[in-house]
C-alpha cells in the first residue's frame, strides 16, 4: 500500500478544493465498483453491489486536508493568510505550502513582536513566494494552499502531511480491492470539507441512507513524552471508538467491530477521545438516525506537516473492515 499512500498524501486537496484528490481516488476505485457518482457538494460516492442488496453498509473517509487561504497580498508581494481547519502557528514557521497552480511558498514570522517569548499568532505569519511586488505575486486573495512534505517510510512508520485522512482513504481503497461478494450493498464515501465542519459526510450519508455506517479517521495517541494520558499507542492495532467530544458510538456497531477483530485475531484498542471528532458524528444524526461507529488509526502529530502512523495498524484496519463487512452480511 505504500505507493498508494504516497500518491494520496502528496496530492493537493485542502477543504473546499478537493478536485485534484478526488480525481486521483476516482481513478483508483472505478475499476473496483459498480457505480460511481459525485454529489452536489463534491463527495465521491461509490457502490459495490451485494448479492441481495437488502441493506446498505456505508464506509466513510474524508479526502480533504487542512491548509491555509490567502487573505491579503501587500505591495511587496508577501501574503497574509487564514487557516483552513485546525492549523497551529507552532507547526507553520519555516514550513512550505503549495498552491493549486504549483506555486511554492515559505511561511515566515514577523520579527518585530512585542513579546517574542509567546507563541505567535496566525496574523503574525506571512507567505513568501519570492515575489517582489503585489503585481509580481503568483497568488491572490482566496487562493488555498496545502502544506508540502513528501512521504517518508521509515521502519514500520509512515510520516507525511495529510495522513489525516488520506490514510483512511487508502484503507477504504484497499478494502474495496480485497472485498469478496457480500449480501448487502457496500457504499464508500470519500467526503469533502470534514476539516471545517463535517459538511461532506452530512450530504453523502443523507443520499446513501445507510442501515449502518463506519467512519475511518485518525486519532491521537498516549505514547509520546509528557502527553495527555490516552489508552492508544502506535503499532498496537486500530482503535475502535467508544466516545469522542461530539458522539458516542452506537453500541451495536462498536460490538460488531470488537467481535470482528476478536474473530479474526486482529489486535485492537478502545478509544475515548477527549477533544476532536470525526465524520461519524455527522453521519449518526442523518435523516432519522444511523447506527454509526468509527475505526480510528493511531496517529502522532495530528494537524502538523509530519503526521505519523504505523503500517501494521493500517493493514489491520483493512482486515478489520473486511471482517465487519463479512460478519454484518452473515448476521445483520
Amino acid at each position: 500500500m505504500k505507493e498508494l499512500i504516497r500518491k494520496l498524501v502528496e496530492t493537493f486537496g485542502p477543504s473546499g478544493v478537493e478536485e485534484e484528490i478526488r480525481a486521483v481516488i476516482r481513478a483508483e476505485v472505478e475499476p473496483l465498483v459498480d457505480d460511481v457518482r459525485v454529489d452536489a457538494l463534491g463527495n465521491l460516492i461509490v457502490r459495490k453491489k451485494g448479492t441481495e442488496g437488502e441493506k446498505r453498509i456505508a464506509l466513510d473517509a474524508h479526502m480533504d486536508e487542512i491548509g491555509v487561504m490567502v487573505t491579503y497580498v501587500d505591495e511587496k508581494g508577501f501574503a497574509r493568510f487564514t487557516n483552513i481547519g485546525g492549523v497551529s502557528p507552532l507547526t507553520c514557521v519555516g514550513g512550505r505550502v503549495i498552491f493549486a497552480n504549483g506555486t511554492m511558498g515559505v511561511i515566515g514570522l514577523e520579527q518585530k513582536r512585542e513579546d517574542r517569548s509567546k507563541t505567535p499568532k496566525l496574523d503574525q505569519l506571512f507567505i513568501d513566494t519570492g515575489a517582489t511586488s503585489r503585481e509580481d505575486c503568483p497568488i491572490q486573495v482566496g487562493d488555498a494552499a496545502s502544506f508540502w512534505r513528501p512521504l517518508v517510510a521509515q521502519s514500520s512508520r509512515y510520516i507525511a502531511k495529510a495522513l489525516d485522512d488520506r490514510i483512511g482513504c487508502a484503507i477504504l481503497i484497499e478494502t474495496l480491492r480485497r472485498l469478496e461478494p457480500t449480501v448487502h450493498d457496500i457504499y464508500v464515501s470519500f467526503s469533502v470539507q470534514e476539516e471545517i465542519g463535517l459538511y461532506g459526510a452530512r450530504t453523502s450519508a443523507y443520499g446513501i441512507a445507510p442501515d449502518i455506517a463506519i467512519a475511518v479517521d485518525v486519532t491521537g495517541t498516549g505514547d509520546t513524552p509528557e502527553c495527555h494520558p490516552m489508552a492508544v499507542e502506535l503499532g498496537k492495532g486500530p482503535a475502535i471508538k467508544v466516545k469522542d467530544s461530539r458522539m458516542i458510538a452506537h453500541p451495536a456497531v462498536k460490538d460488531l467491530m470488537v467481535q470482528s477483530a476478536q474473530e479474526a485475531g486482529i489486535p485492537y484498542q478502545l478509544e475515548v477521545l477527549n477533544a476532536g471528532t470525526t465524520d461519524a458524528a455527522a453521519i449518526q444524526i442523518t435523516r432519522a438516525g444511523v447506527p454509526t461507529g468509527c475505526l480510528s488509526v493511531p496517529c502522532r502529530h495530528i494537524h502538523s506537516p509530519s503526521e505519523m502512523v504505523d503500517e501494521t495498524d493500517v493493514e489491520n484496519s483493512v482486515r478489520l473492515l473486511l471482517g465487519v463487512c463479512r460478519r454484518y452480511s452473515e448476521t445483520g
